[in-house]
């Protein structure tokens, strides 16, 4: 059910033609009286922004963070499209208002796919209302796999919490990379909160969740990840609320990893010992963005030299003495030199598609984790073309 599991929501996925491959490609979120109830987003920092992002920045700053709907078209990004793309997302917003009777500042709207492409909006005039007109309570699968681009599997979450639920939808598979971590997302809670508090507590899941995550570090012109409160549930305490859209971000941000283009291996890798947060989480991108990294995980190579290079090159607190790095409990390397773990174990462990790396800085306490992939020739094929 997921988005549609917190009452108060109802959500749709149709084919509207805007696939050449005839795929489903729009979806609609809705609240189940098309009333506008509380709302919030984050989105990309990258300074190309998409249509959409300025639309929904917007229309959320214009209703004092409140939203009714989120239209999202999948195939055509509607990046940089100029004036023809801000008008054709506003149109988006006012054709599902229509169809909903709602305020077209209500309405939040995302574009994933393509970019310098403009939408069909013959193709999406008509597909709003049928997308409207087939709104269920059990349509959240249908809008989880309308979102899809390149990504082969839904990502859909349900977290049961202490009398209220969260629910969630994304989709994700490249040009990932933290601060936005390509992807949207739409959460939704039964939870009563004002626009404040979901703000707050939806940064805070992002930061510990799409932000930890890079695929390629390719940061997109469109992520979006928007959480709307239907209230029905009632008041919870904003820990527990925190909590609950943490876990929902967490779960879609390691959904997408398992799902990145041609990835064999989800790798956490967490840096500790660090100076302080800030160069843990330097050190750590640093790495995770390595391609030569990335291609000895693809070949289930514990080699810990292009490990050990990275960290020394982050431009963080070092000392190679200190460093210890390990894969799971297998330390390669430690005390200034390479390590012997038991060759076997550390072999069955690197076959694995759930790999942790733990790198120990020994200069001090920060800490910090990022969700990453290998680098295989799937993802080459898959990004050599745009068609």
């Amino acid at each position: 059910m997921s988005v549609t599991a917190p009452a108060g929501f109802l959500a749709a996925g149709i084919a509207a033609g805007i696939k050449q491959s005839g795929d489903s490609d729009l979806a609609v979120v809705a609240t189940r009286n098309s009333a506008p109830v509380s709302a919030a987003g984050v989105f990309t920092s990258n300074q190309m922004t998409a249509a959409p992002v300025v639309v929904s920045r917007n229309h959320l700053g214009e209703s004092g963070g409140r939203a009714a709907a989120v239209v999202i078209n999948s195939g055509i990004a509607n990046a940089a499209t100029g004036h023809v793309g801000i008008r054709d997302a506003e149109r988006m917003c006012e054709i599902t208002a229509s169809a909903l009777d709602c305020r077209s500042r209500e309405v939040l709207v995302c574009s994933t796919g393509l970019i310098g492409f403009t939408l069909p909006m013959g193709a999406i005039f008509q597909g709003i209302p049928k997308a409207v007109s087939s709104l269920s309570d059990h349509g959240g699968s249908q809008a989880a796999e309308a979102m899809m681009t390149t990504d082969t599997v839904r990502k859909e979450v349900v977290v049961s919490a202490d009398g209220f639920t969260v629910g969630g939808i994304a989709k994700g598979a490249a040009m990932i990379e933290p601060d936005m971590a390509t992807m949207l997302a739409v959460i939704t809670t039964d939870a009563d909160a004002p626009p404040s508090v979901l703000r707050s507590v939806l940064r805070s899941g992002v930061d510990a969740s799409f932000n930890r995550l890079t695929v390629d570090g390719a940061q997109s012109t469109n992520d979006t990840t928007l959480l709307l409160a239907s209230g029905q549930a009632g008041p919870v305490s904003r820990s527990d609320l925190a909590a609950a859209v943490a876990e929902a971000c967490r779960s879609l941000a390691l959904q997408m990893a398992d799902d990145a283009e041609g990835s064999t291996k989800t790798v956490i890798l967490r840096v500790t010992g660090a100076a302080n947060d800030a160069e843990a989480a330097k050190a750590a991108r640093d790495c995770a963005n390595c391609q030569l990294v990335k291609c000895s995980w693809f070949g289930e190579d514990p080699y810990w030299g292009r490990i050990a290079s990275e960290m020394g090159a982050a431009g963080v607190a070092f000392d190679p003495w200190r460093l210890r790095i390990a894969y799971g409990n297998h330390l390669v390397y430690g005390d200034g030199s390479p390590q012997s773990p038991d060759a076997q174990a550390t072999a069955a462990y690197m076959r694995q598609r759930h790999l942790e790396l733990n790198v120990d800085l020994g200069m001090g306490s920060g800490q910090a984790e990022i969700i990453t992939v290998d680098l295989s020739y799937a993802y080459i094929e898959e990004n050599s073309r745009t068609s």
